[in-house]
């Protein structure tokens, strides 16, 4: 369950792609609601999930993919021997900076999806085994790709949420608006 997406303005493909993510994060941010720390990094189930894990791996994520879009350099950018410590907090780290740390990349998500000339505008995909040679995809692909990304992960974070102490997104829409 998600909940709902605000309208954007007739014709504004940017503002409803926009909005569409942030429904997104929000979802995962809101499953931690009243969680400490602890209960956070747990991992109720067999995988290594966790919703503090989830929460840094979307951010880092969504860095990524706006700094191939700038073609900058990924100052968070994992290599082989770090790649698991995206899915977990690692040493001082806690999840308000995480949630902080997202702001400002959200932010400037935004600032950059607004700025483009087009949606159509393109960006090289680096080279990996699992994207074509010489690939490129458009800011389009990108926001969309953000979209299917955290929504993936707000699937998982309900999962975990739910496996944590039985509440659903319904339950904690309602914490969220002080409502329950």
């Amino acid at each position: 369950m998600v909940a709902l997406v605000p309208t954007e303005a007739h014709g504004d493909e940017r503002g409803a792609l926009l909005n569409f993510i942030e429904a997104q994060r929000a979802a995962i941010r809101r499953s931690l609601l009243g969680l400490t720390e602890e209960q956070a990094a747990s991992r109720p189930s067999v995988s290594e999930l966790s919703l503090s894990g989830l929460l840094k791996h979307v951010a880092e994520v969504e860095l990524n993919w706006l700094r191939l879009a700038q073609q900058r350099p990924n100052e968070r950018q994992r290599t082989q021997e770090t790649w698991g410590e995206g899915f977990r907090l690692v040493g001082d780290e806690t999840i308000p900076e995480i949630v902080d740390f997202w702001a400002v990349v959200a932010k400037e998500t935004v600032d950059f999806a607004r700025s483009v000339p087009s949606l159509d505008d393109t960006f090289p995909l680096p080279e990996a085994p699992w994207f074509p040679k010489d690939g490129r995809v458009s800011v389009r692909w990108m926001l969309l790709h953000l979209v299917q990304e955290a929504g993936r992960h707000a699937g998982h974070a309900d999962v975990i949420r739910e496996s944590l102490d039985g509440k659903g997104s319904f339950d904690l829409i309602a914490q969220e608006q002080g409502r329950g």
